[in-house]
């Protein structure tokens, strides 16, 4: 195998675990709703999840950049079925029953107040069948408009503006993304109402918004720091495969 195919595939590993990883976990402490105002002093709630959200879109645009369409694809799949996989598991430790001297020794909270460990853990860890199921269309969506807006751009603009074509599919797909999930989970399948999914979803959005447009010269100093790590040459033999990496 030649030196650069090895840093090509250890690139491919390396972004496709930090977004694994990233993505895994934000569909996992999704489930808290936080208060914007109390944390930040700004209006809304938000979801825990978008706190690390920005981490995941980044680097499906430096995966879409070095490996094209179908590179992000075929990483978000195996994502959502390792989510799946990991939301079955929980589920399944969530069933099995608890030790009598662990509800014992942790009957009580810090102040003294009864306190049931067992159900605490199956309130945070089952999320729920409607959460599960909006997390994963959601996420599934997004990344397939991120992806497929993200080469439209770069094709259109001949390759020029990288910040256009990051900033401008993460626009599109989490406007998706904020809305869908949101909807699927707690209007469908829950109990909230119409105003409180929107109301969430805009807070969600405008914060990925933001997100986005500040995380920009973090999109650049990535491209520098692969370049380097890649060489210039090998840097355009790659992103021209790129271009033509679209179906999985």
């Amino acid at each position: 195998m030649s030196t650069f195919s090895n840093k090509k595939q250890q690139l491919y590993l390396v972004l496709s675990g930090i977004f694994l990883v990233n993505a895994l976990l934000a569909e996992i402490i999704g489930v808290k709703i936080f208060s914007a105002d109390k944390l930040m002093g700004l209006p809304g709630s938000l979801t825990a999840g978008v706190l690390i959200w920005p981490v995941v879109f980044v680097t499906t645009d430096v995966i879409n950049e070095y490996f094209g369409k179908a590179g992000v694809l075929r990483i978000s799949y195996l994502t959502v079925v390792l989510i799946l996989f990991a939301f079955g598991v929980i589920y399944l430790t969530t069933k099995l029953p608890p030790a009598d001297f662990w509800l014992d020794v942790n009957k009580t909270d810090d102040q003294g107040r009864p306190f049931n460990i067992d159900f605490a853990y199956q309130s945070i860890f089952r999320q729920g069948l409607g959460i599960i199921t909006g997390s994963i269309v959601a996420f599934a969506v997004g990344q397939v408009l991120d992806a497929t807006i993200f080469a439209a751009i770069r094709k259109a603009t001949g390759g020029r503006f990288i910040w256009l074509r990051a900033t401008g599919s993460t626009l599109v797909s989490q406007l998706v993304d904020s809305f869908v999930v949101l909807y699927v989970a707690f209007y469908v399948f829950g109990n909230w109402s119409l105003e409180q999914v929107v109301s969430v979803a805009n807070t969600n959005y405008w914060y990925k918004f933001a997100a986005a447009l500040l995380l920009t010269p973090v999109l650049y100093l990535a491209h520098y720091l692969i370049d380097k790590y890649l060489g210039k040459d090998e840097t355009a033999e790659l992103q021209i495969e790129a271009v033509e990496n679209v179906s999985v």
